[in-house]
């Protein structure tokens, strides 16, 4: 008898190493953990190739979703204290909605995004996978859907609690990455901030007392984009992983029998878009069995590969030996990028075709706070609800909305 009970126990207690011990007591929410689908997450890293600069950052996916409900347990129950009507099945719903936010995550998280598959983002990828645990729960997900997708018409506030740009995602993500990677300019007052929501008109507002935890918000927000997530040496770590990947794709579709994992090879061989998603029930599957592990080994295997190029990156990759990246303020002439191919090609032996997959530009933007999204609403003292770039005495905050573009040249140099 004592056994089965310990079986059937679905209210666990998990030890976080950011918040302690945090609990999940909806049975619903213990059955989401325990799917396949979700455990997969434990296998994909939260911040793709961070690691390689800083070297605690090897927390996964998992750790985020299961911090960010955390959060969002506190958020709700500090909306029901202020006298918010959320129900029980509300909660629920909430709860198990942001739990699965990130379930469409693919390999080394944001890097892959559009190279695993053909414009297919995360967020649809995290729906195909809701519908379809949602169809093996019998339709328990069902208003969870709702919420994510932001078709609850009752109560916006929820999904704005998901999905906004001051949502439990961001708050949690804030503060891990600042754990893991030691940057403790990324720690902010979540739990402060979680204290000073409210609904005004059925949406999401932050009371007037917050202003000063809000703008630290927004200010951490921009730093850990510059610091870590837009971090010069991850960015040409990831340039690498992006490039190895279609030159891989390249030789697979040329006709080359490559080393994969059965999923790997699936999307190597097919140019998978959001049609084949909703159409081929076999894609989520082969999808749902891709992580990590997929592409670290097979890049072991492909550093011997025959093709220079694919060897030539995987080496590199592994061993850390990054390409030099120089970023400025402007974009790169044409000249000096074409100048830097013909010194790859000459010291390296490579065609010109070749030396393009050793020589990268592109752009990086970081806005901290978006004024044509859902916005920051601060509800003031005297009852009227203004936008946190207004009710701001913070010059900052306004320049804060602005995108800031930067402009990089990623290439190989000698060991």
């Amino acid at each position: 008898m004592q056994a089965n009970i310990q079986r059937n126990n679905k209210k666990k207690i998990i030890n976080d190493p950011v918040y302690g011990f945090i609990t999940f007591p909806s049975e619903l929410i213990y059955d989401i953990i325990e799917h396949p689908y979700f455990q997969r997450l434990r296998r994909i890293k939260q911040l793709g190739l961070s690691h390689l600069v800083y070297p605690g950052a090897n927390h996964s996916r998992f750790h985020h979703v299961l911090g960010a409900t955390h959060l969002m347990t506190l958020a709700v129950q500090s909306l029901k204290r202020k006298g918010v009507s959320i129900s029980d099945a509300e909660e629920e719903a909430v709860l198990a909605a942001i739990l699965l936010h990130d379930i469409g995550h693919g390999p080394f998280s944001h890097a892959l995004e559009y190279d695993i598959v053909n414009s297919v983002d995360h967020e649809d990828i995290s729906t195909f996978f809701m519908l379809e645990m949602n169809r093996q729960m019998n339709g328990r997900l069902d208003l969870a859907i709702a919420i994510f997708e932001n078709k609850y018409s009752e109560k916006p506030f929820l999904h704005q609690l998901v999905s906004s740009q001051l949502d439990m995602d961001r708050l949690d993500y804030l503060n891990r990455d600042s754990f893991y990677t030691g940057v403790t300019e990324g720690q902010i007052g979540a739990e402060r901030i979680i204290e000073m929501l409210n609904v005004y008109d059925n949406n999401l507002v932050i009371e007037e007392k917050a202003i000063y935890s809000v703008e630290k918000f927004l200010v951490t927000r921009r730093f850990m984009y510059w610091q870590v997530y837009l971090h010069k040496t991850v960015v040409a770590a990831e340039q690498m992983l992006i490039h190895i990947l279609r030159r891989a794709k390249e030789l697979t579709r040329d006709g080359y029998d490559i080393f994969g994992s059965p999923a790997l090879k699936y999307f190597l061989v097919n140019d998978v878009t959001t049609d084949d998603f909703k159409n081929d029930p076999t894609v989520l599957q082969y999808f749902a069995n891709l992580d990590d592990s997929d592409i670290v080994s097979a890049f072991k295997v492909w550093q011997y590969n025959d093709d220079k190029i694919l060897s030539m990156l995987c080496q590199r990759l592994l061993r850390r030996e990054l390409f030099r990246i120089e970023i400025e303020q402007k974009p790169f002439e044409n000249e000096c990028v074409a100048q830097e191919c013909k010194n790859i090609q000459q010291q390296f032996s490579l065609s010109e075709t070749e030396a393009k997959y050793f020589v990268y530009t592109a752009k990086l933007s970081n806005n901290a706070y978006d004024l044509h999204q859902q916005n920051i609403k601060m509800l003031m003292k005297n009852g009227k609800i203004e936008d946190v770039s207004i009710a701001s005495d913070n010059y900052n905050v306004e320049a804060l909305s602005k995108t800031v573009t930067k402009y990089f040249i990623c290439y190989l140099v000698e060991k």
